[in-house]
């Protein structure tokens, strides 16, 4: 007798098993030879090809329970763990996940595979079975390790030598959040000290409201809003402009008004303007005199609705001001074009109040020549009279064009909220691009200078007085998303500029001098490509990079960066990212499918940018998701389904763009067949820049998995891969950041020194508009309220406005 036979020499369940695996083997290896092959045809890696072969070759091995199986499987299992640290990028645990996890599976399941060969001495087969065990355990602590956060970047030798915290706020700041971004320079700052990291802990809710707002159907569009706080009262909108009065303290309703406004698209209200004559020091004596005579309105909420409408309300009854344009309103559709009652044009940001005068821009619909104009127009907040218009493609007259004409169609337009410097008397516009967007080989003058630029606008009299480019002939829909935001820095020579900050979807900041808007922070043309070229199109062969800032979530992508659940995923999107055109940023858009990245959904989107005004530390969100896109000729177009969805219900369609040869664009997320984004983890962060030094501190991934995973699907697992975000942040002097625009429903507080979590809180819906923090007047109790509407395109929608607050005995003395 020789050596002692495994116990299971005569089981069947040994071969079942074995043929299990060879099926499993099989399966897996086939896959990745088939994917393999389309991948080294397109000039790919090799790797996914020799796996594949290898995995089909181990499936024949264990079928005939050969000798050599255990030393094949061991060398695949080694050459996959070598592949995979050369292949990174950048070692990490979400890059190396669909890498080693699937191998790691498979070498397991061979080792067990070989524990049942007839001729496998004891010994070998209590090593295979203890080392498939060892690569379990392993396995488990990468499944444990995934509910922790991957991905930071901490920087704490660029923060500034001594920070010192706020105590109380600064004397000039005013206790009310009467702008978009609380005060008027859109720091979304809140001097406060109440809620602390030590504390925020203990924060409860004190009061819950239900705006009433229609959560279904067409055009219920989605919730955006920051409500202002003027004194003990709360003024919020809904995606329709339900204006409601709330009392700080309770919640309760004071007055509520419904101008019943509804459109078909882009459906959102981010806030409303607030107007006080009586601390407005543009008023002459004798203007102040006949306003202090009449017998309402003194304070005006100003509503621009989703139909086109500006409205005057009294702050105190909710009642339309008599004296404002034609019964307490005005039509912002008058010589806009073709607006098709407001579906066309519209605004979609609130009123900025400068002075008496009040500046409203508009989304313009960008699919054909002929579009609705994107003038700027200033209106007088006491009668609704035009002050004056900015129309680039008529810049000599800043009135009204005749009675029988309209202003210029399709002229670059403001859908975001402008800033106004009341010490230069400037108003600072973000425009985005005159429509169509992905085509311009037959773009105007007007577009092509003032198109994607920061604008810099006397505010009395609408004429330019300065234009910064971000980007030159925008065939991407690289529009400016978010509202400048004014915060003085030093420049290289160490001196203090006034200046302007501007996020981009590019995921450059740049930093300008608001005198002149030149840069106070490097800016360098660099080339780009310009080619391939769509047909009669024709590129800027630089672009403006912000390289005097960090740029956030841009490097420029890779095979290797190319990401999956799994490795079959993986290797998909591997193919998706070789089969299409990339040149990197700024890839030229043609006929063959190509990939743009940062996409135009971000990068930085509408939320924005807050500031520690005290530390001189900014902090955004951003989100990560490429493109695949496809210029789509007329005779191609009659193949394709057609939507005029706003992004991204459009996406699998084509969207029309009637522009030189081509009917439209195609416009799809580079995913997997899971759904998820193909560009490696986080898709989605928070990050804080010191703006003494111009450099990064921290970055964290924002987000869990637990109310959206792979195929859309609720994961109910709190994985905090960093999810795509929207909204933006609120600072405060006690050295908080909160947030709420992430995809899983929660209300986070992050330690502003370190961004750590420091408190969450569920919220009943996602919400994506930014936090309103606020002291009452009436308590002196310090509030954090969040309007919680749905996240874009969530099937879970509500109508929450809700408020927190410390208890009495947890409050900071």
């Amino acid at each position: 007798m020789g050596g002692v036979q495994p116990a299971d020499h005569h089981s069947p369940l040994g071969g079942i098993y074995r043929a299990i695996f060879s099926v499993i083997s099989l399966a897996a290896g086939l896959a990745l030879a088939y994917g393999g092959v389309q991948l080294l045809t397109l000039g790919g890696s090799s790797y996914y090809l020799l796996a594949g072969v290898a995995y089909i070759a181990l499936a024949v091995l264990v079928f005939l329970k050969h000798p050599y199986t255990l030393i094949v499987s061991g060398v695949v299992f080694a050459a996959t763990f070598v592949w995979a640290l050369c292949d990174t990028p950048e070692i990490g645990y979400w890059a190396l996940l669909p890498r080693l996890v699937v191998p790691a599976i498979l070498f397991a399941l061979n080792l067990w595979a070989v524990a049942t060969f007839p001729a496998t001495p004891s010994a070998v087969q209590r090593g295979t079975v203890f080392g498939g065990l060892g690569i379990v355990g392993c396995l488990l602590v990468t499944l444990v390790e995934a509910f922790f956060p991957h991905g930071q970047i901490s920087n704490p030798d660029a923060s500034p030598a001594n920070p010192q915290l706020a105590q109380t706020g600064k004397p000039e700041v005013p206790e009310d959040w009467e702008f978009y971004g609380r005060n008027a320079q859109g720091t979304r700052y809140a001097p406060y000290t109440q809620i602390t990291p030590a504390n925020v802990s203990k924060l409860k809710v004190a009061w819950v409201y239900h705006t009433g707002r229609r959560t279904h159907g067409p055009g219920a569009g989605v919730d955006e809003n920051t409500p202002q706080q003027i004194g003990n009262v709360l003024y919020s909108c809904t995606p329709e402009n339900l204006i409601t009065a709330l009392e700080a303290d309770t919640g309760k309703e004071i007055w509520k008004f419904d101008p019943k406004a509804h459109t078909a698209e882009h459906v959102t209200c981010r806030g409303v303007g607030y107007y006080d004559a009586a601390k407005d020091t543009t008023l002459t004596a004798e203007e102040k005199a006949a306003d202090d005579a009449a017998p309402m309105c003194h304070q005006r909420i100003l509503v621009s609705t989703v139909d086109a409408r500006f409205i005057a309300l009294d702050a105190h009854t909710g009642a339309q001001c008599a004296g404002f344009g034609e019964n307490g309103q005005v039509d912002l559709k008058k010589q806009m074009g073709p607006v098709e009652g407001g579906k066309r044009y519209h605004p979609t940001s609130l009123p900025v109040v400068m002075g008496h005068v009040a500046v409203i821009g508009g989304w313009v619909r960008d699919i054909v020549h002929g579009e609705p104009s994107g003038v700027v127009r200033a209106y007088d907040v006491r009668n609704g009279s035009l002050v004056w218009a900015w129309d680039v493609g008529d810049p000599e007259n800043t009135g009204a064009p005749p009675e029988d004409q309209t202003y210029t169609l399709e002229t670059p337009n403001v859908w975001t909220i402008p800033t106004y410097d009341k010490e230069l008397n400037l108003v600072y516009l973000p425009t985005g691009n005159g429509p169509p967007d992905y085509w311009g080989g037959d773009r105007t003058v007007a577009k092509e200078k003032f198109g994607a630029a920061v604008v810099a606008v006397d505010a009395s009299t609408g004429k330019t007085k300065w234009v910064f480019q971000t980007v030159h002939h925008d065939l991407w829909d690289y529009d400016l998303p978010s509202q400048p935001v004014l915060y003085d820095v030093t420049n290289a020579q160490g001196e203090k500029i006034p200046a302007l900050i501007q996020a981009t979807k590019t995921g450059h900041i740049f930093v300008l001098d608001r005198r002149t808007g030149k840069p106070v922070t490097e800016v360098q043309e660099r080339k780009v490509p310009t080619s391939p070229t769509a047909q009669g199109e024709h590129l800027s062969p630089t672009q403006p990079f912000s390289v005097g800032m960090p740029t956030i979530g841009a490097d420029p992508l890779t095979e290797s960066s190319m990401w999956g659940v799994s490795t079959f995923d993986q290797l998909y999107c591997r193919i998706m990212f070789k089969d299409s055109v990339y040149e990197g940023p700024f890839t030229p858009p043609g006929e063959k499918p190509y990939i743009e990245w940062p996409s135009l959904l971000g990068g930085m989107n509408w939320g924005g940018i807050s500031i520690d005004e005290a530390r001189g530390i900014m902090f955004v969100n951003d989100m990560r998701m490429p493109l695949r896109m496809t210029l789509v000729n007329r005779e191609e177009a009659k193949k394709y389904k057609v939507s005029t969805d706003e992004v991204p219900g459009f996406m699998g369609t084509i969207r029309p763009q009637v522009a030189g040869p081509y009917a439209g664009v195609r416009i799809d997320i580079l995913q997997s067949p899971l759904q998820v984004p193909c560009n490696t983890p986080p898709f989605g962060t928070m990050s804080a820049i010191d703006l003494h030094s111009k450099k990064m501190l921290w970055q964290v991934p924002m987000g869990t998995t637990q109310d959206l995973g792979p195929m859309g699907i609720k994961t109910h697992l709190p994985v905090p891969m960093g999810m795509p975000t929207l909204g933006g942040p609120t600072s405060t002097a006690s050295g908080l950041v909160f947030f709420a625009g992430t995809q899983d429903y929660y209300l986070r507080a992050l330690d502003s020194g370190t961004g750590k979590e420091v408190w969450r809180e569920r919220l009943p819906v996602g919400a994506v508009a930014a936090p309103l923090i606020f002291r009452s007047p009436k308590t002196g109790k310090e509030y954090v309220v969040i309007s919680a509407g749905g996240m874009s395109h969530s099937p879970d929608v509500g109508d929450y406005i809700i408020a927190y607050t410390l208890p009495d005995d947890a409050a900071a003395k």
